[in-house]
């Protein structure tokens, strides 16, 4: 019934919750919005599953990048760790939209296809102001950011420094949350979104195929990007956009807290300043309530990572990508919201096996014929 305790089941057993919680929220306002509406002007668990995943990948992706010790193997197993279920279910969700089933992205005929498939393969459409084939997707510009300043810390061997940037950000983004309130990138620039795309993608490239002295450069280029889209293309308003990085960030310090890089109560402080600064980004109580409760579950489940998890908790957690990114066209599927619960977690298990392990499989052999 409990599962021995593993290094990083406590990490699943936090997904597994965070991918509910936004399924919920999307499917409360959709079969039950009166009743919704009621918890969620208390505390919105949509934002509060988010910000888990923040803080989750804040945590774990330094690690894997220092684990592997190499740019190429990060983004090879990164692409086959999202890519495969993301283009699947996008290409069922574009078919349902083309036979009515599912309402049509906002823009998405407005604008030109490749450049809509540029932003949403690359993952970073939210940053570029271009429609989402799938709504919940906006989280994975922020991660592409994320991982883009990463590693270029990783390549010019400043990643020790998270502490410090989570705070920087943090005061950063009241100032620039309030000159810049909306994103600066927006409107119908095709060819800026369509530069700027390439622009990613060519120093992801560039990293994993040139040699190293060009790696670096293109690293600390890819970073340069990743900060400023998050800067200047945040839909959400700069405020929001840089405090998700802070609280990534925050993620990693404490990731460096518990490797004794840097002391807890620099990874605490840090913590307490993000969340201080987090928490009138959005103006909305329930939004403060959620950046609160996420920091607080993540203590938690911290706290509790030498312990037995039920079963069936980590294993959730392994299939939450797939919770997360198949709920929303699940909900234009199913009339009512038990059917919906019922049919959502079977679907995600068998996409788990059939679609992301294998890719995850073929991401390590590619890595591990990968020379250096």
């Amino acid at each position: 019934m409990f599962a021995a305790p593993a290094r990083l089941a406590w990490l699943d057993a936090l997904r597994g919750p965070a991918a509910l919680a936004v399924t919920l929220h999307h499917a409360g306002w959709t079969f039950v919005p009166g009743v919704w509406a009621e918890l969620d002007r208390r505390i919105d668990l949509g934002s509060w599953g988010v910000l888990v995943f923040f803080l989750v990948s804040g945590y774990i992706i330094p690690a894997s990048l220092e684990r592997r010790g190499d740019l190429r193997a990060f983004w090879t197993g990164r692409a086959f760790r999202l890519l495969p279920l993301l283009l699947a279910a996008s290409c069922l969700a574009l078919l349902l939209t083309a036979a009515g089933v599912l309402p049509a992205s906002p823009g998405l005929g407005e604008r030109p296809w490749p450049l809509v498939a540029l932003g949403n393969v690359s993952m970073l459409q939210e940053l570029l102001n271009l429609p989402a084939l799938i709504n919940v997707t906006w989280t994975l510009s922020y991660e592409m950011a994320f991982y883009l300043i990463s590693v270029a810390l990783f390549a010019t061997r400043q990643a020790h420094r998270s502490a410090g940037i989570a705070l920087t950000l943090a005061l950063a983004a009241v100032p620039l949350g309030l000159l810049l309130p909306r994103a600066t990138i927006g409107g119908r620039a095709d060819l800026a979104a369509a530069l700027l795309g390439l622009a990613v993608v060519a120093a992801i490239a560039v990293t994993v195929l040139a040699s190293e002295g060009a790696r670096t450069v293109a690293a600390v280029a890819g970073g340069g990007l990743g900060l400023a889209l998050v800067v200047l293309g945040s839909r959400g308003g700069t405020w929001q956009g840089v405090i998700i990085l802070a609280v990534m960030f925050t993620g990693t310090a404490l990731y460096r807290a518990e490797q004794g890089t840097i002391s807890w109560r620099a990874a605490g402080t840090t913590a307490a300043v993000v969340a201080v600064c987090g928490i009138p980004a959005k103006d909305d109580p329930a939004w403060g309530a959620a950046v609160v409760a996420a920091f607080g579950a993540f203590a938690l489940a911290y706290a509790l990572r030498g312990r037995s998890f039920p079963r069936w908790l980590p294993w959730l957690g392994l299939v939450s990508f797939s919770v997360y990114l198949l709920h929303p066209i699940l909900l234009h599927l199913v009339p009512d919201l038990p059917l919906f619960l019922l049919a959502l977690i079977p679907l995600s298990a068998l996409t788990y096996q059939l679609i992301e392990k294998p890719g995850q499989r073929l991401g390590r052999r590619l890595i591990s014929r990968t020379p250096r």
